[in-house]
């Protein structure tokens, strides 16, 4: 993996950034060697250790975090159907949001909407059963949607009983080719502009009854315990899919934090000022010293709550949050000391240390603001409705 990082992403980080496209030539590269596959992302994702998932992830976010995020953004939407699906419903679509090595595909995972980002609960999208035809229709707009309108298969977060909050909300399988679905607005971004990320427009979406993600008499279930106060102290679909993913998106700025503090060591070692390499100076050397320890700390933390959550141990303290946040924010403050090591040169796009800055700071804002993972810890510490 770190010869494939190594010697195809990274040198073709500069280039995708500016084209602001999905680099689907490398997705293929990556298809072919058995990269993006449904096989790899499994075997990692099972890994007893837990570690499999954090370790590749890292790696390939080292190399560019466009690019990477253009071949691990459809393990979102595989995870929440792996995570909350059937058996069969793993079987059948998963497959299909990876596709084969001559013939790739995409899954995209929508939940965040115009006025629903950290408050997932004022989703407005609908899903509505049609018993007749054995249908549910889906009417709204997703957003800051990796993957949306070009992806084969659609996992899209709906609310089925709007005065229930999140507890009324599903997740839904949209097929290849389904009618109604079309992209919105795809967004020019900051950082990370080799990942597709745009609107979702669903009009009078229809999709099989065997679509909805866990099947319909889990959700009767569910819904029935909540009306009548009976909560089962299990968390919506959407928001389990978010704390399975949470180290593996820290594990994503760990490694765009470790590429920008290597690439400034290597930078102060070379670099000669007043007849000696900058390095030498107590200033620059300090500030190695940090971002190392930083990048270190955040990565044990991610690895930390990688293991618990494949080892069935409970998140008491927000351990996953905890690394998502330390992680992203360690991944921002590393490539900011980074760009200030190289100085102008680090401020101009002939060093990569600008992209990785401006690729970071996603992390302290996507799956979960900085605030929102610490709105979490602080509830799971004091057991208080912290608001």
């Amino acid at each position: 993996m770190h010869e494939f990082v190594a010697t195809v992403i990274r040198p073709a980080g500069a280039e995708w950034d500016e084209r602001e496209e999905t680099p689907w030539p490398i997705i293929q590269e990556a298809a072919k060697i058995g990269l993006y596959s449904v096989d790899f992302f499994s075997q990692q994702w099972f890994d007893p250790s837990g570690l499999g998932i954090p370790l590749a992830f890292e790696e390939l976010f080292w190399g560019d975090a466009g690019i990477a995020l253009s071949i691990v953004g459809t393990t979102l939407a595989a995870v929440s159907v792996s995570t909350n699906g059937t058996e069969e419903q793993m079987a059948e679509w998963v497959p299909q949001m990876f596709g084969t090595d001559d013939d790739v595909k995409l899954g995209a995972f929508c939940a965040s909407e115009p006025e629903a980002g950290s408050d997932i609960g004022a989703i407005r999208t609908r899903a509505r059963y049609d018993e007749a035809h054995d249908e549910w229709v889906l009417n709204g707009r997703k957003t800051w949607a990796t993957n949306g309108g070009i992806a084969d298969v659609h996992v899209v977060v709906a609310s089925v009983d709007p005065q229930l909050g999140t507890r009324g909300q599903a997740s839904f399988i949209v097929p290849p080719g389904t009618e109604g679905l079309s992209q919105g607005q795809k967004f020019a971004k900051h950082g990370i502009r080799a990942s597709h990320t745009a609107e979702v427009v669903l009009d009078d979406v229809r999709v099989p009854g065997r679509c909805l993600v866990g099947g319909k008499d889990k959700l009767d279930e569910r819904l029935a315990r909540t009306r009548e106060g009976r909560h089962s102290g299990r968390s919506q679909a959407a928001m389990r899919t978010f704390e399975a993913s949470r180290p593996s998106v820290g594990a994503q700025a760990v490694g765009i934090a470790r590429a920008a503090y290597e690439y400034a060591l290597d930078y102060a070692r070379e670099r000669e000022q007043f007849g000696r390499p900058i390095a030498q100076n107590q200033a620059i050397a300090f500030k190695l010293a940090d971002m190392r320890t930083s990048v270190d700390m955040a990565r044990l933390l991610v690895w930390r709550a990688a293991w618990m959550a494949r080892n069935g141990k409970p998140f008491e303290a927000a351990e996953g949050s905890m690394s998502k946040l330390v992680a992203g924010e360690t991944a921002v403050w590393v490539t900011e000391q980074a760009m200030q090591i190289l100085g102008g040169a680090g401020y101009t796009r002939d060093h990569p240390v600008e992209r990785f800055h401006r690729d970071a700071k996603i992390y302290t804002i996507f799956e979960g603001t900085s605030e929102i993972q610490r709105l979490i810890i602080g509830r799971a510490l004091t057991g208080l409705d912290v608001r």
